[in-house]
């Protein structure tokens, strides 16, 4: 049976409108994990993107880092109904990591350590809309928020913003991932609610 971190319940609805539907406004931020939290070794993380075709290009920790790093400020918004605003952040952009990839998919289904898994469209994590980040705050990202990486896609609901992640494999089809698997939205927009099946 999957263990359930706290914070999976429904809150009581704000109507600001900023905002998205549902939504109310917290300024802590909520740990909520599907399982035991992996702790990585900078030693041994790496990240990948494989293609539908099988090709492979890996980063290490410190290769990463030596790509160029951005500053993102935004808000994130949880399934769970939470929302907080102005987030800080840092990371390299996937535009950046996709530059130099060969592939026409059209989704992609992010790993992570751990075993979780999560669908994004590749439109979603293009045009300076999804990172690969590994700071929150101004300080190294925690392990409990999906450090030491996670992937960022602020746009959408914040579990497409997989904890622990370890690579990107590129597909020709939308295949659903874990939390879609289990009933939640492939696309996951909060502006639109799109939280289930």
């Amino acid at each position: 049976m999957a263990e359930f971190s706290r914070g999976f319940g429904a809150r009581r609805r704000a109507s600001d409108p900023q905002l998205p539907p549902g939504q109310y406004l917290t300024h802590d931020f909520p740990v909520l994990s599907a399982g035991p939290t992996p702790r990585i070794r900078l030693d041994d993380w790496q990240f990948a993107i494989r293609t539908e075709t099988g090709a492979t290009t890996t980063w290490t920790w410190d290769e990463i880092h030596a790509l160029p790093i951005e500053d993102v400020r935004t808000d994130i918004h949880c399934v769970t109904r939470w929302s907080k605003f102005d987030t800080s952040w840092r990371g390299v952009s996937v535009d950046t990591l996709l530059a130099d990839i060969d592939s026409a998919a059209p989704s992609v289904m992010a790993h992570s350590y751990g075993g979780y898994t999560t669908n994004v469209p590749v439109k979603d994590l293009m045009g300076g809309k999804a990172w690969v980040v590994f700071e929150f705050d101004g300080k190294p990202l925690t392990p409990e928020h999906g450090g030491p990486a996670r992937l960022l896609v602020p746009h959408l609901y914040f579990w497409k913003s997989a904890k622990w992640v370890r690579g990107l494999v590129m597909q020709p089809r939308d295949d659903p991932g874990f939390w879609e698997q289990n009933g939640y939205n492939m696309h996951g927009d909060p502006w639109r609610e799109e939280r289930y099946w």
